[in-house]
């Protein structure tokens, strides 16, 4: 089966983050207190493509082994609807994730960059792998996006999973339309500040 022929089935997509939704780069920041502050960067593009992601039907979050404020304020600022973090073992929460949407894993997409992502990867719907991903993962992935984690890589998951439902281009119409309310508020993120 083709990616393209997998990718019209997909109902649910969940990202890893480190690598995929960043560039894999962990900057520790010391505290007066002596404990660490984690900033991570995120692409303003993948933000945008996660808004027409849902505005397209797609139920979207994140599955990361790490512990982190700044990826909770970002999902939140996203809304994203699954967010699991310190998951050492993401089969887990892929099975939560199954039965509350009540889909098949052959409807999920994963987009995983190392790895701890292969055991997902190897069983859902549709397998991508950002550009910088690890050879063992690229090499399992049904697709792999032009651009790296980090730098667009799932906008390029969510215009690939839309291009082939036929839904893209009407997904960014109803993005641009002055007068959609959805529109006005599908990726206004605060950052929590």
């Amino acid at each position: 089966m083709t990616a393209e022929a997998r990718a019209k089935n997909i109902k649910v997509l969940i990202f890893d983050v480190d690598g995929v939704l960043t560039d894999g780069q962990i900057f520790v920041i010391p505290g007066s207190d002596g404990h660490g502050i984690e900033a991570k960067g995120f692409c303003a593009h993948d933000g945008l493509g996660i808004s027409l992601g849902r505005m397209g039907g797609l139920r979207i979050g994140i599955i990361t082994k790490r512990q982190s404020r700044t990826v909770a304020i970002r999902a939140n600022d996203l809304k994203l609807e699954f967010v699991y973090q310190g998951q050492a073992h993401k089969m887990d929460a892929i099975n939560e994730i199954l039965a509350k949407t009540h889909i098949g894993i052959s409807q999920l997409c994963y987009v995983g960059d190392d790895i701890i992502d292969l055991p997902v990867m190897r069983q859902c719907g549709l397998a991508i792998a950002p550009a910088n991903a690890r050879a063992e993962v690229k090499a399992i992935a049904h697709y792999v996006t032009p651009n790296r984690g980090g730098f667009g890589a799932g906008r390029d998951a969510i215009d690939f999973i839309l291009s082939a439902q036929g839904t893209l281009q009407k997904v960014v119409e109803q993005y641009l339309d002055e007068s959609s309310s959805n529109a006005a508020t599908a990726d206004v993120g605060v950052g929590n500040m």
